[in-house]
């Protein structure tokens, strides 16, 4: 069984949910995708199967003692999101976990890959959230191949038609997002036909993103400004609003009061900056030996990417 401070990490600034509670509700690395601009890294397990991973009280406690902790230190938070280490709808409880957490009276939010919203079960479960954000990085199956490296059994088709179906039948809020890589799916072409389907869906918002963080594969790369430009442009032209995600989140991470324990529970799905590492540890009262120290022991890797040092969990 995983520690409590791997199921629940944060909260953290999210560029799309202000102070997001992340719940880690898959273990490393088991995913329908290999991205190949994943911050996390590879796939170590690639699945299309549903499975139980953790007892849904046990994830439901962990949530319920990292928001009462969060609130009696001043803390607050937006929502309740599902982000784990791989793709969260592969968690066969997700929909009673979610039935559990209405009760802390926190929104709800699921960032999904989409890979399974072909299933019934998998949207009935969705269709509990307050919001949910879908990936569509390319219709094109060729492309859709080479970005996100699909589990075989996966058909884009089925993924299109699930997608529809549920922005049909949901209440709440439906973002979607691309994540744009250099000389993969960022053509004129690709990106008209990727905003035509996306405005099928009706999305309160359609968010454009880069792998500003470092990516799983190094030829993961940011597109040339002007076309993430085009991009915008062509998102907009479709009738979609549109935001760009390339900016920094920001350094506003909350301290609860383990230093070691915080980090490793941020830094194992949410990469921090060296300047947001310097604010929290500033806010903690300590030194940037603790975090020599991690190095030391291989709980967490430096890398370098665009200029600037980012700290990730060695997994």
């Amino acid at each position: 069984m995983e520690s409590k401070d791997k199921i629940v990490f944060g909260p953290v600034p999210s560029r799309r949910l202000g102070r997001s509670l992340g719940i880690n509700n898959i273990p490393p690395k088991i995913c329908t995708y290999s991205c190949i601009y994943c911050q996390i890294g590879r796939t170590f397990k690639m699945s299309s199967e549903r499975t139980i991973f953790y007892q849904p009280e046990y994830i439901f406690e962990s949530v319920k003692s990292k928001v009462n902790d969060t609130i009696n230190k001043g803390g607050s938070i937006d929502y309740l999101t599902f982000v784990p280490d791989g793709e969260p709808t592969l968690d066969k409880n997700l929909g009673i976990e979610i039935d559990l957490l209405k009760s802390l009276g926190i929104k709800i939010a699921i960032i999904t890959n989409s890979s399974l919203l072909g299933l019934d079960d998998v949207r009935a479960d969705l269709y509990k959230a307050d919001l949910v954000s879908v990936k569509v990085d390319s219709i094109d199956p060729d492309i859709w191949k080479k970005i996100n490296r699909p589990y075989k059994a996966l058909d884009i088709e089925e993924i299109k038609s699930g997608l529809i179906k549920f922005s049909k039948n949901f209440k709440g809020i439906l973002f979607t997002e691309t994540m744009l890589v250099r000389d993969y799916n960022d053509t004129p072409l690709d990106l008209i036909n990727t905003a035509s389907f996306i405005k099928r869906l009706n999305p309160q918002k359609s968010f454009i993103s880069a792998p500003i963080r470092p990516p799983a594969e190094k030829s993961a790369d940011i597109p040339k400004e002007d076309t993430i430009n085009l991009a915008y442009q062509i998102f907009n032209e479709n009738n979609l609003e549109t935001e760009l995600l390339m900016g920094y989140e920001g350094n506003d991470f909350f301290y609860s009061g383990n230093v070691e324990e915080d980090l490793l529970s941020i830094v194992s799905v949410h990469p921090m900056r060296e300047d947001a590492l310097d604010s929290y540890l500033r806010k903690a009262g300590r030194g940037f030996d603790i975090v020599k120290n991690m190095l030391e022991k291989d709980k967490i890797r430096e890398i370098n990417y665009k200029g600037k040092k980012y700290y990730l969990r060695t997994l």
